[in-house]
């Protein structure tokens, strides 16, 4: 019923434009529009679903309290999401950023539909019932959904899709910030979006357009509500480098634990077993530290606000709040429970993102080196300072998105005037994990696939290229056991001069080529006396359907050859594809690519 509303009004929008003849440009903004305002609704309802189910469950708890609830809560939220979305959904959806990727890369822009409302319902579940993940890449999966979809809709081109869900993830993530100038930082830097006249119009207005949703509907607070009372202070400059170093080591530590904690998870074959694992685990680090409940933002801005004493509420280490040693301890004990908790959670079943743990733990670790300073030295640095230095450099060094982190915690926080340590934390923790980290932890999986978009358009159009659809299948084939007069027949009839050569079971066995054969034809003598198995030539090379084009294109450069053919894992024979086909297809893929 829905679907079919939604073609109505498409039909009219389309017969109203091309009525006044308004070009595919303008109504391009039109829809980066339509898009920012629904793509920060979505944001600004997952996030009140979230933060009401949270504070039903725990917000009543006493302070120096135990509370055994936090041992069934995790388990609940992570049974339930599983249920909804092999029963209702029945697809994957975690990971969000990297799927966004995936589409960009591989799947020309089409998002499934779902997507526009299934992560709502199961990061809600996950996180509300205290899954120790953020919300982030939830919300820029549903914006992006909303702008492929609507890109669909509209019967939009890939690289405009494209474009349109760079406009809903960042009018999702302006709105949950307030941040619009980061939103679009990340639309480039993250999803790679090329930074063009075409695609900055749109994205300034998608995400401008979410931002006024947020204020008119969430106000003007912004998400760390506090003041900066100390500026930035030159002498302080060496410990900055020293919590950049720092921050990159922790950033390291992120994306390797928690490739290490999923993939131990994927060895669990059964859903129920995961799900046993992951709550037990998560309930039982959730019970000594509380505060790896849900996203952690409150944590933060207890640092920032001077009480970070409050970390330690329901947790054991509630009666040693004014031990200094215990509570730098307890500080160092989260840094390293959070990756794992929020690798269990996802590992388990469950749906979240790593962006609001990896600012959890820069603002921790920027306390942690204020913390440790002033416990084992005289110095006494400024705890705000650097707890948002450290949650831009572990950002940058996870994310490999140093402009989005400086940008982010900027607007967030409402500390412009700390551009400067914010940009050497952020350069410093980015130099330091990228010699042991090339990519980030939402492309390294893809990266690893080569199914990885780039700002290199040579790249980006390899990707783009599909083996099958580029397949030729008017070669004719011919049997291992013919006999030249057969395969003179075959060629009569055939308009190639190169035959593959196939069993009964049409296994791959080797090509004939007519010009290696052409004194033979003129010599019936011998038709029946010589077989194709005779014939035949084993090429040094085959093109597997799903392989990488980048080695398609090595093996073409090595082999010399103008076609090769395909041939599936099990040696069936499927086509051909030649030299000129994939470098037409190319040269079209660049255009689009390249228009502005």
């Amino acid at each position: 019923m829905i679907s079919k509303y939604l073609l109505k009004i498409s039909h009219y929008i389309i017969t109203v434009r091309d009525r006044y003849n308004i070009s595919n440009q303008h109504f391009i903004l039109f829809l980066s529009l339509i898009i920012g305002i629904v793509g920060g609704l979505s944001a600004i309802l997952l996030k009140n679903l979230v933060f009401y189910t949270s504070h039903f469950l725990h917000s009543r708890f006493p302070a120096n309290e135990y509370n055994f609830l936090y041992l069934a809560f995790p388990i609940i939220g992570i049974t339930l999401t599983v249920i909804y979305l092999r029963v209702f959904i029945k697809d994957k959806i975690n990971h969000g950023v990297s799927r966004i990727l995936y589409a960009i890369s591989k799947d020309k822009g089409n998002i499934k539909p779902h997507n526009m409302y299934s992560s709502l319902v199961s990061s809600t579940l996950t996180v509300g019932f205290g899954g120790s993940v953020g919300l982030e890449a939830p919300i820029v999966l549903t914006g992006s959904a909303i702008g492929s979809n609507i890109g669909r809709l509209f019967k939009m081109n890939t690289q405009t899709k494209i474009l349109l869900i760079a406009c809903g993830s960042s009018a999702a993530m302006a709105a949950i910030f307030k941040s619009p100038v980061a939103a679009i930082v990340f639309a480039i830097e993250v999803l790679m979006i090329d930074l063009t006249m075409g695609s900055l119009l749109p994205l300034l207005i998608a995400s401008i357009t979410g931002t006024t949703v947020s204020f008119l509907l969430l106000g003007k607070e912004v998400m760390f509500d506090f003041n900066i009372t100390n500026n930035f202070d030159m002498s302080n400059i060496p410990f900055f480098i020293i919590l950049g170093i720092f921050c990159g080591f922790v950033s390291l530590y992120f994306t390797r634990a928690s490739m290490y904690v999923e993939n131990i998870f994927k060895n669990f074959k059964q859903p129920g077993t995961k799900i046993l694992a992951g709550g037990i685990g998560l309930g039982i680090l959730i019970f000594f530290f509380p505060i790896l409940y849900g996203e952690g933002y409150q944590d933060i801005n207890y640092i920032l606000n001077g009480q970070a004493y409050e970390m330690m509420h329901n947790s054991f280490f509630y009666d040693y709040k004014e031990n200094a040693y215990l509570f730098l301890i307890f500080i160092f004990l989260v840094l390293i429970f959070k990756v794992i908790a929020m690798s269990i959670t996802n590992g388990a079943g469950g749906i979240g993102g790593v962006f609001a743990p990896s600012l959890l733990m820069g603002g921790l670790s920027g306390y942690f080196i204020v913390l440790f300073t002033k416990t084992f030295s005289n110095f006494n640095l400024p705890t705000a300072n650097f707890t948002l230095a450290g949650m831009a450099g572990v950002m940058a060094g996870v994310m490999h998105s140093p402009l989005t982190a400086i940008f982010l915690i900027a607007e967030i926080s409402g500390g412009y005037q700390l551009f400067i340590p914010l940009m050497i934390t952020s350069a410093f923790a980015y130099l330091t994990v990228i010699p042991f980290e090339r990519y980030s932890i939402y492309s390294k999986r893809l990266a690893a696939r080569g199914e990885l978009v780039t700002h290199h358009k040579d790249k980006t159009a390899l990707l783009h290229l599909n083996i099958m659809e580029m397949l030729e299948t008017n070669f004719s084939t011919v049997n291992n056991n013919a006999s030249l007069r057969e395969l003179v027949k075959v060629i009569s009839s055939s308009k190639r001069n190169v035959f593959p050569v196939v069993d009964s079971q049409n296994n791959f066995e080797g090509l004939v080529f007519m010009d290696d054969i052409r004194d033979l034809i003129f010599n019936p003598e011998i038709y029946d006396s010589v077989f194709v198995s005779e014939l035949k030539y084993t090429p040094k090379c085959t093109i597997a359907p799903d392989e990488p084009m980048k080695d398609v294109v090595q093996k073409f450069e090595e082999s010399g050859t103008y076609n090769m053919p395909v041939v599936d894992r099990d040696n069936k024979y499927i086509g051909f594809v030649s030299r000129a086909n994939m470098f037409t297809n190319y040269r079209e893929i660049i255009e689009e690519l390249s228009q502005d």
